[in-house]
């Protein structure tokens, strides 16, 4: 892999890390303010959550094994 090209994809692990992270505030808030009323919210915010989570995790392997060869 070229040297842009891993630039490129540091990036893009990078945006994913901020939005997995604003994501993951967005539960945090839910169940440190909203819970037990907003119940009904968790299941979406959790699905959401997770799959910010599951694409960084998915782009920080392929960062990782771009980086060792």
């Amino acid at each position: 892999m070229s040297e842009e090209a891993l630039k490129e994809l540091d990036k893009e692990v990078k945006k994913l890390k901020r939005m997995a992270n604003e994501q993951a505030s967005v539960l945090h808030d839910l169940i440190e303010d909203r819970l037990p009323a907003a119940f009904e919210d968790l299941p979406a915010i959790a699905q959401s959550t997770y799959d910010a989570c599951k694409l960084w995790a998915e782009a920080n392997a392929r960062l990782v094994a771009a980086q060792k060869g």
